[in-house]
């Protein structure tokens, strides 16, 4: 699969080639975050931290919360992993700090070993020193203290030529169970296809920015299809994983999706693009594209609005949904048209009474003892405080986000209690 890259210096996302040459200047790296999203996983380089000229901490901090980025540049100490790390990295990338002593210190899953290398030796300080240590010899000394490994063809970076698809089998080979990710000259949807084949992803960064190649493009280069009309079936969830429905995708809905951030799908009964939402006003928010393991099926995770997916009005293809989405749900209507002196209606309205009984519940639920009666009392306390929720705005979803931004954290809290 792909991993998008954002190369950051002076607060902008720019593209290098040779790690030397500035040849573009892309903006404002927010948008570009927001967009890339969709793959999944993105590279943020802070160029700047790297080059030990600058930081832009404060840049990236606002991307991590967009996207699950992989973040690298001017990582050199145990301090400086663990705060990203805690800032919510989905990973760090270390390059000339990845040493045995500092990874056995640092949770293996979460960080990825950048070897750069220019003609399989490796190259350090920007790109511009040579260590005489090859590439591979390199992997085999840090396998198994990491979870992936970044090799960057520098001699082919930033220069929309191709990349070197016959070193890449070696590469997974000598890893070992550690993912590799290749960068450097990736231009084709072939190319990306191969990778993934070979057990690799392809870092992305200048054939997307200059069109060369097209993020879904670049997406769907390894899916596959066994139907007769090629299409991916599609199953659309929402932001807490309910699956609302089956739906199709061809390559022009894809396009269509990802451009606009939209829930776009192939009608086949119609035999063109259907948008959702055009006419039904439930318009959907694209919110990631993911592949299944066999790459010959695709998941759609959207943010719904209106009545729901169904062309019957209802939330999903199956009825109106369970749990606690559904209570949500259920929830928000009642306090939209609770009439005037229902409890609902109190509870929204008065602070005071709903701080009140989520105190009572919480004491309550403390003090339960046996399954039935923390069950019951549960039940109570979360009714309460999704109530507390709708009357600030506040979703499962962003309770969610919360709770898995916590749990990237490696540095823990006591946990006391406060006094």
């Amino acid at each position: 699969m792909i991993v998008p890259s954002i190369d950051i210096m002076d607060g902008q996302a720019v593209q290098l080639v040779g790690g030397k040459t500035k040849v573009l200047d892309a903006g404002d790296p927010v948008p570009l975050a927001e967009r890339f999203r969709l793959a999944g996983e993105i590279a943020v380089i802070d160029l700047d931290a790297s080059l030990g000229r600058g930081s832009n901490a404060d840049v990236i901090r606002e991307l991590v919360k967009i996207a699950p980025c992989r973040v690298g540049g001017g990582i050199r100490d145990e301090d400086a992993a663990r705060r990203w790390l805690d800032d919510g990295a989905a990973r760090i990338i270390l390059g000339t700090a990845a040493e045995p002593d500092l990874l056995a210190k640092l949770p293996a899953e979460r960080v990825i070993a950048a070897l750069d290398a220019m003609h399989g030796e490796v190259v350090v300080e920007g790109w511009q020193k040579a260590t005489g240590r090859g590439v591979l010899e390199r992997m085999e000394e840090l396998r198994g203290l990491v979870g992936g490994f970044l090799v960057t063809f520098v001699e082919l970076e930033g220069r929309l030529e191709g990349t070197a698809l016959d070193r890449v089998e070696e590469l997974v080979r000598t890893a070992g169970g550690a993912r590799v990710t290749v960068a450097g000259g990736i231009t084709t949807t072939e190319e990306i296809a191969r990778l993934d084949r070979l057990g690799a992803d392809g870092q992305v960064g200048m054939a997307i920015y200059t069109g060369k190649l097209h993020l879904a493009d670049a997406l769907a280069a390894p899916f596959s299809s066994d139907r007769p009309d090629g299409l991916w079936p599609t199953v659309v969830s929402d932001e807490l994983g309910a699956a609302l429905g089956l739906a199709y995708s061809s390559p022009e809905s894809l396009r269509e999706a990802v451009d606009t951030r939209r829930g776009v799908y192939y009608s086949r009964s119609r035999g063109e693009l259907w948008r959702k939402g055009d006419t039904s006003g439930a318009v959907q928010e694209l919110l990631r594209i993911d592949a299944d393991c066999d790459r010959d099926a695709l998941r759609f995770t959207v943010r719904q609005r209106g009545a729901g997916f169904c062309h019957e009005d209802t939330w999903t293809c199956w009825g109106e949904g369970f749990g606690l989405g559904g209570l949500e749900r259920r929830l928000a209507q009642r306090l939209q048209h609770a009439p005037s002196g229902s409890y609902t209606a109190r509870l929204h309205g008065d602070p005071r009474l709903l701080e009140a009984k989520l105190l009572e519940e919480a004491g309550e639920l403390a003090r339960a003892a046996g399954k039935e009666e923390v069950r019951w009392e549960a039940a109570d306390l979360i009714y309460f405080t999704l109530v507390a929720m709708a009357r600030a705005g506040v979703s499962l979803s962003d309770v969610e986000d919360e709770l898995e931004r916590r749990s990237l954290r490696v540095t823990r809290s006591r946990g006391d209690a406060k006094k």
